[in-house]
């Protein structure tokens, strides 16, 4: 393979020192064909992953390193790019015009999203034939769905790398099988067989486990087995293991009721729903996605009724706990991010904070109008930010706020862990508050349940926590809890 020079070759050194553990996982991972860096969210994997693409153009054995990000985060990596290092990017989006261009250059560092990698996948092939090509997946949890186009589309490329590399701090994104296609890609099934079905059915935290001792056992045995098997190319650092001097986080369990008019609603949908339960004769919730639809309904009405019908003139109950501790945390002077699922709160919560100069952040908005948010929250005088997880949950920095309000939460342990993170990293100086509001006897019971569940796997698979810690804290009553709300019996 014919190697790629330039002219003037760029200094291949970083203008920052590291942390000790940023070195660490950098020598860990620098020599191998591939790897997994699990390191926590907020201890800079960004700066991993410059140092190692430094030291691999350094050595002259890869010609051109290729980051692969979310849409959303490619900026952050140009910006923190010049930031730590002397290296030129080119970049690889929708633009097929612009992309020949930078596929026929001699450039040393391509920073893509993962939906350009389909769409140029035949350029790619042929990219990577003549190159020698290092790559480095930001938030691999991406490819958690070996059944997705998108995954498999990095399945057949995956052997066209020089060098491989996953990153993110949520490798079990929501259950334990999540982190299989991530190392499938590096390894071809060499670590976790080759088999999704097999690894699933032996890591799925189901409903079944809390009714057979048996099946509990072999699925704690499995799970805590599975970092031992990929041991020998992936490192992870917690924020606790890598001794970074944080401020304490604080988890603060709000509950509140019903308003009388939200209850009657929700006891109405609720028994729409068994019903429909008795009628289809469903013995079990796993699967049924028009209950899961209802389920879902339900979480809105506990939410905010008015998104089901913006004539309603009565609030949630968690409402007026939410103007309570937002005023109280405006009066400590100090700035809060509200967390909610649906766009419609963003858009509502952010009218009616006016007073306090709320901006807001959703997947509705363009890439301009979100950075304006971002920017009037950490500099400006806008004391209430609210967005939802899935919109900026990753890539930003949020530490001027030490509060963070979880108005609702979704069954996506991802979410839920990444979007709390944003308030705790490096450069947070107080100690941060993370509440959760939840209705008493309502569905929010069962979604708190269950993530905590789903957090305690998750330590486990990532070897957090030991197998005699995990079966000491672990709580399979989610099942029976939601039976109890749904008023469900077998």
């Amino acid at each position: 393979m014919k190697k790629i020079n330039i002219k003037n070759e760029p200094k291949y050194e970083s203008k920052f020192n590291s942390f000790v553990y940023q070195e660490q996982a950098v020598e860990f991972v620098k020599n191998l064909d591939y790897g997994a860096i699990f390191h926590e969210q907020g201890l800079g994997k960004t700066k991993i992953a410059l140092d190692l693409t430094l030291y691999w153009l350094s050595e002259k054995d890869i010609d051109t390193v290729l980051i692969v990000t979310k849409k959303g985060l490619v900026k952050n990596w140009e910006e923190e790019t010049s930031i730590h290092s002397y290296l030129k990017t080119k970049i690889l989006d929708n633009n097929r015009n612009s992309n020949y261009y930078v596929f026929n250059s001699p450039t040393k560092l391509i920073i893509t999203n993962f939906e350009t990698i389909s769409m140029e996948l035949k350029r790619f092939k042929l990219f990577l034939k003549s190159r020698n090509v290092a790559i480095i997946i930001d938030e691999s949890a991406k490819l958690k769905n070996p059944d997705s186009k998108l995954t498999k589309d990095f399945f057949e490329l995956s052997s066209l790398f020089k060098k491989k590399i996953i990153m993110t701090g949520t490798p079990v994104a929501n259950r334990p099988y999540d982190i299989w296609s991530q190392i499938y890609f590096l390894d071809g099934g060499k670590s976790l067989g080759d088999s999704f079905k097999e690894f699933k059915s032996k890591s799925d935290l189901t409903n079944k486990l809390a009714k057979s001792a048996e099946k509990r056992t072999e699925f704690e045995d499995f799970i805590s087995s599975i970092f031992q098997k990929i041991n020998d190319f992936s490192i992870r650092e917690t924020k606790k293991s890598a001794k970074i001097l944080l401020p304490e986080k604080k988890y603060i369990d709000v509950w509140t009721m019903f308003t009388p008019e939200q209850s009657k609603l929700y006891n109405k949908l609720r028994e729409e729903l068994i019903i429909e339960l008795k009628i289809n004769n469903k013995k079990s919730i796993d699967d049924a996605s028009s209950i899961l639809k209802r389920i879902l309904r339900l979480e809105q009405i506990t939410s905010n009724p008015k998104m089901l019908n913006e004539d309603i003139t009565y609030i949630s109950g968690k409402e007026l706990e939410l103007d309570s501790l937002v005023k109280s945390i405006i009066n400590r002077n100090e700035k809060v991010i509200i967390w909610t699922n649906y766009i419609y709160n963003v858009n509502y919560f952010c009218d009616k904070y006016k007073k306090y100069n709320a901006v807001k952040i959703s997947g509705s908005m363009s890439t301009e109008d979100r950075n304006h948010s971002v920017n009037e929250f950490k500099k400006g005088d806008a004391k209430v930010l609210i967005a939802t997880p899935q919109s900026a949950k990753e890539g930003l920095t949020l530490t001027v706020a030490n509060n963070a309000i979880f108005y609702d939460r979704g069954f996506s342990l991802d979410d839920y862990l990444q979007a709390q993170d944003r308030i705790h990293r490096i450069s947070q100086v107080k100690e941060c508050n993370i509440y959760n509001i939840m209705i008493k006897g309502s569905i929010d019971e069962w979604i708190h349940k269950l993530l905590l569940s789903k957090e305690k796997a998750a330590s486990l698979v990532q070897n957090d926590i030991s197998k005699a810690d995990y079966q000491n804290i672990a709580d399979y009553s989610y099942d029976e809890l939601i039976k109890k709300i749904l008023e469900v019996e077998e």
